[in-house]
């Protein structure tokens, strides 16, 4: 079974990124390849709506049969709520929160992002799920594009 990646706005953007290109790109090329399945929530879909045409136009072309839209839910907002009253990030965050939430309550099996203030961070990670566990959900594995390399043997 194919592993299920939920991708937040930063990796989109990463793409066109000279800093972040050259594992975005990459993680890319495995997916145009069916070794993954990306999740894409509604969230990330009015995050992008603001993004720079290029980051629109490349969105665009994802092939929609590696793809899985999922869409917030209560359940979605009450998990993300609950990142903030735990103080895991500030207020301001809560978009990354709902991130945080869809890739959990879907069950993705990594959440990736650059994002590395707020969403793939260690203690960050570590608040994220110690109360996705105490609500009975599993560990999200958050990982940046650059996990994601794929390395010969030498």
């Amino acid at each position: 079974m194919k592993q299920r990646i939920y991708i937040d706005k930063s990796v989109f953007g990463g793409y066109f990124d000279e800093e972040f290109a050259e594992h975005t790109i990459t993680l890319f090329d495995r997916l145009k390849n069916n070794e993954f399945t990306l999740l894409f929530s509604n969230v990330t879909q009015d995050e992008l709506s603001t993004a720079p045409q290029n980051v629109r136009n490349f969105v665009k072309g994802i092939r929609v049969d590696n793809t899985e839209f999922i869409e917030t839910t209560s359940e979605t907002v009450d998990l993300a709520s609950e990142y903030i009253s735990e103080k895991v990030v500030g207020q301001t965050s809560f978009a990354d929160c709902l991130h945080i939430a869809l890739a959990t309550i879907n069950r993705a099996d990594f959440l990736v992002s650059w994002n590395f203030k707020h969403i793939v961070n260690v203690q960050r990670i570590r608040g994220y799920n110690s109360i996705n566990i105490k609500n009975g959900y599993k560990q999200l594995e958050i990982r940046s594009p650059r996990e994601f390399e794929k390395y010969e043997d030498d």
